[in-house]
């Protein structure tokens, strides 16, 4: 164990002593009959933002697919290597899930770099390439005008949310079923300071709060 982050082996023999004795039949149920989540989450790797904290999920619930600004590409079968389109296949043809979840969130890195189109950090860009994904996003999400930075930020973290709903649609697998009434697209976005978690409207379009009175 030279060199391995104390946090994390002090973290895993705190799991190891009080989590894993109590869910310990649960692992053993996953490890014999594998897994069966019901919802596929599409998230931000952002380590404030996890959503087996966010939702209190245990194992096996969440099948979690995690990127930088929880981006989904469009439907691209060019034969390149495409991580977010290989979980979503294994998430919907083999897992079958019925739901599939994006979860965006408030003060995201990827989006406030996309707005500011700085310097890239590297020679290969990474960032700057793959947050070009966005720009379909920021067109719908319209000028800034009179609005203020964390405004129009918060404005186009939610339009991304709903661009990458809609590049789900462009998957034939995932379309399919959506018009078979087999599977159903979320959209969320979470608020860190506040802890406050929204849900997409599609009919209005807009982020409606879970409020209190919805909570257990």
């Amino acid at each position: 164990m030279t060199n391995f982050p104390d946090r994390l082996v002090a973290g895993y023999r705190a799991f190891a002593t009080k989590r894993l004795p109590a869910k310990q039949m649960r692992y053993r149920d996953l490890a014999e009959h594998g897994q069966s989540p019901e919802v596929m989450v599409i998230g931000c790797c952002d380590s404030r933002v996890a959503p087996e904290a966010i939702f209190d999920a245990g194992p096996g619930e969440l099948f979690v697919m995690r990127n930088v600004a929880n981006l989904v590409p469009p439907y691209t079968p060019d034969g390149g290597q495409r991580g977010v389109s290989a979980a979503l296949e294994f998430a919907v043809q083999v897992l079958k899930v019925p739901h599939i979840v994006v979860l965006g969130h408030e003060r995201c890195g990827g989006v406030r770099a996309f707005a500011e189109d700085g310097e890239p950090l590297s020679p290969g860009d990474f960032i700057g390439s793959w947050m070009k994904l966005m720009a379909p996003a920021a067109a719908k999400a319209g000028p800034r005008n009179a609005l203020s930075q964390a405004e129009f930020l918060t404005r186009l973290e939610q339009a991304s949310i709903v661009n990458s709903l809609d590049n789900l649609m462009t998957f034939p697998c995932i379309r399919i079923l959506v018009e078979r009434g087999r599977l159903t697209l979320h959209g969320a976005y979470f608020g860190i300071a506040s802890g406050v978690l929204s849900v997409l409207d599609r009919d209005s379009g807009k982020f409606r709060p879970i409020g209190p009175a919805d909570r257990v």
